[in-house]
């Protein structure tokens, strides 16, 4: 009996042979090793310059030209001795995805003669054509210039191909006119804002010596992987990124048995390899399973300041994909590739750090006693409360709204969860009273060869938008092929608006005539009690918990066209401007490039089934419906000869099912 297609398939995809993984290097041998890292420069470059570099980093005293030039020329000596031949400025419009335009390192020098050449100003400067990227009508179309600037902050890498190496430098993107046209100038403008607002209140506390406070991230990357030979036979993977028709697997995830199990020898090679790449260009790559649905997995980093851990899960997602197609596989990363099974995102865990170290959300052995952890606490708590709909903006696209809400991510109402210890501590404090609740409860096994251990302050909320989870926050709602610099943006400006409130009052509340820690508990009681309505500890899956929300006045919004709406609003557009995170004009464009993006995106998904259904389904019931009629008129042959009854509504049936 001859073989379908996709049973041909099955036996090619069985007879792949698995490639013996070597004896693999210490990562910390080679960790890094593409990278123009400071260490890396330090060894390139005079004394004096990496001071001058620096200072330009920690107090913002730019580097003269000079410098620049000698950075430059170490920069491209190193890549060169590394084998790259071309560099380019690298960067993130508003796509969504990273873009680069590759120049060689070669200057003419004489009739036939070349040298290479990279001087400071390549470096810290680009001009790629802006006109072909979105801008949401912030330039008129004939306005074609664009400037790219090097941002020091992120290190240059090499990435490597078969045949070449390449010299990449993270930069920002701007207009003619210095208008954002990226992601990453947002980002870096904001967490500016929050080292300011943060650095206020801490001197407050007393801490004079903190110059600066920053953003840390770890973004969880979810992601599916298929055989690259079952993707080539669906159109809709191809064009759309996932499935627009077909039927469910008899075994989905109903067992339960793939989150956390064994990983199968060809995806444990393909995760070794992307880690492997990871590594050399300094991705801090930590964790990696299977996750709920069937051929499924993550990838979890090592927390970073926010704009390298955005850099780095861009750098990350390109890895995946390149890597897989070198295992005839490829990466999904739409957020809901199949029907019927859960969905991919991406956890964002955000948290903050001063420059000596300190973790601002770290409640310590006890929280109640621990003023300046309440504080930021409450403020987090009062960003959220306050500014929910930008929150919800910021991970508004077409591929979330078929994860956000289905079981098995949160769903569009914001809301966030502390656990039980710290709700007992803040319903405490709104009733002006202390707590004294922090003491950390013992896990016994019952079993004399196992050990005892402290048991967490907090249980882990997965059905919560916006969770602390110990010394950090996770915001479940991100979209696994989202780039991370939006919600972190959001994260940073609304946060920094909140510490800015707290800071004025608890200035207030001692000019009033209050010592310090009264001031700053009463400060902290009054935003606990203003913005109860936001904690909630329950199932967010819970039918109950749409109700109850409803009854908080809290929003719920579905829709994307709807989420966006609110980078349109007043209150808004004077929060961003107020920060300098973002113009008016740069606010309303992202407005417009997602909104067009979101159509963009169903008209190409309905495109794509019209062509599936004329092209393949609709022949495949004509055909089927012709076998039953030739069966049919057969039977009646077989009537007339054998005087039998025969049932003449299949086919009317059969009809009207097609």
């Amino acid at each position: 009996m001859k073989m379908g297609i996709r049973q041909e398939l099955l036996v090619k995809i069985k007879s792949v042979d698995l490639e013996k993984v070597e004896q693999p290097k210490k990562v910390s041998s080679y960790f890094g090793e593409n990278t123009f890292n400071p260490e890396t420069m330090q060894k390139h470059i005079s004394k004096e310059t990496f001071e001058a570099f620096k200072l330009w980093m920690n107090e913002g005293k730019t580097i003269t030209l000079e410098q620049a030039n000698e950075i430059a020329g170490a920069m491209k000596d190193w890549a060169m001795a590394k084998g790259a031949t071309y560099y380019t400025h690298w960067f993130q419009p508003m796509t969504g995805l990273t873009a680069e335009k590759h120049d060689s390192f070669i200057s003419i020098t004489g009739p036939g003669k070349v040298m290479e050449k990279f001087s400071g100003n390549k470096l810290i400067q680009g001009e790629p054509d802006a006109s072909s990227f979105p801008s949401g009508g912030i330039r008129a179309t004939f306005e074609a210039r664009g400037y790219t600037a090097w941002d020091p902050s992120s290190p240059a890498f090499i990435m490597e191909s078969k045949l070449g190496k390449t010299l990449c430098i993270p930069t920002i993107f701007i207009s003619y006119h210095g208008d954002a046209l990226d992601q990453k100038l947002p980002l870096l403008r904001s967490d500016e804002a929050l080292s300011k607002a943060a650095v206020n209140l801490l001197k407050l506390f007393g801490h004079k010596d903190i110059k600066k406070v920053y953003s840390t991230c770890g973004p969880e990357q979810e992601y599916f992987l298929i055989d690259k030979n079952y993707y080539n036979l669906r159109q809709d993977l191809i064009m759309a990124g996932r499935t627009l028709v077909g039927a469910p697997s008899p075994k989905g995830q109903q067992l339960e048995d793939q989150y956390f199990g064994t990983i199968k020898e060809r995806v444990l090679n393909f995760m070794y390899e992307v880690a492997e790449e990871a590594y050399k260009i300094g991705i801090p790559v930590t964790t990696r399973h299977n996750e709920v649905a069937p051929h499924q997995y993550e990838f979890a980093p090592i927390f970073e300041e926010s704009n390298l851990a955005a850099d780095h899960n861009q750098l990350l997602m390109d890895l995946m994909k390149k890597v897989a197609l070198r295992h005839n596989l490829v990466c999904l990363l739409h957020e809901k590739p199949f029907a019927g099974i859960n969905g991919s995102g991406k956890h964002l865990n955000w948290s903050l750090a001063d420059n000596k170290g300190n973790n601002l959300l770290n409640p310590g052995e006890t929280p109640e006693d621990n003023l300046q952890f309440l504080t930021v606490l409450a403020a987090v708590l009062r960003a959220v409360y306050y500014h929910a709909d930008l929150l919800r903006a910021s991970v508004a696209m077409a591929g979330n709204e078929h994860r956000l809400g289905a079981n098995e991510a949160p769903p569009a109402i914001i809301s966030v969860f502390l656990g039980e210890q710290l709700t007992q501590i803040l319903d405490t404090l709104e009733k002006g009273a202390k707590s004294s609740v922090s003491k950390h409860d013992v896990i016994d096994l019952g079993v004399a060869r196992l050990p005892q251990f402290n048991k967490d302050t907090t249980d882990r909320n997965r059905t919560s938008p916006f969770a602390f989870t110990g010394m950090k926050f996770e915001f479940r709602a991100v979209g696994s092929s989202q780039n991370i610099s939006t919600p972190i943006t959001v994260i940073n400006t609304i946060i920094a608006d909140s510490l800015d409130y707290m800071a004025e009052k608890i200035k207030k509340a001692q000019g009033s005539g209050k010592d310090f820690n009264a001031a700053v508990l009463s400060v902290v009681s009054e935003v606990v009690k203003d913005t109860k309505k936001v904690r909630f500890e329950g199932n967010n899956y819970a039918e109950e918990w749409l109700k109850e929300a409803k009854k908080r006045s809290l929003p719920n919004v579905a829709s994307t066209i709807e989420a966006l709406e609110a980078l349109t609003e007043q209150k808004n557009i004077a929060l961003f401007e107020k920060y300098k995170v973002l113009t008016k004009e740069e606010l309303l464009s992202r407005y417009h490039i997602w909104i067009h993006t979101y159509n963009l995106v169903l008209e190409i998904e309905a495109n794509t089934l019209n062509e599936m259904v004329n092209a393949s389904v609709v022949p495949a019931g004509i055909e089927y419906q012709h076998m039953l009629a030739k069966t049919i008129g057969e039977v009646a042959r077989l009537k007339k000869e054998a005087k039998v009854k025969l049932e003449e509504a299949a086919l009317n049936d059969q009809k009207e099912h097609l």
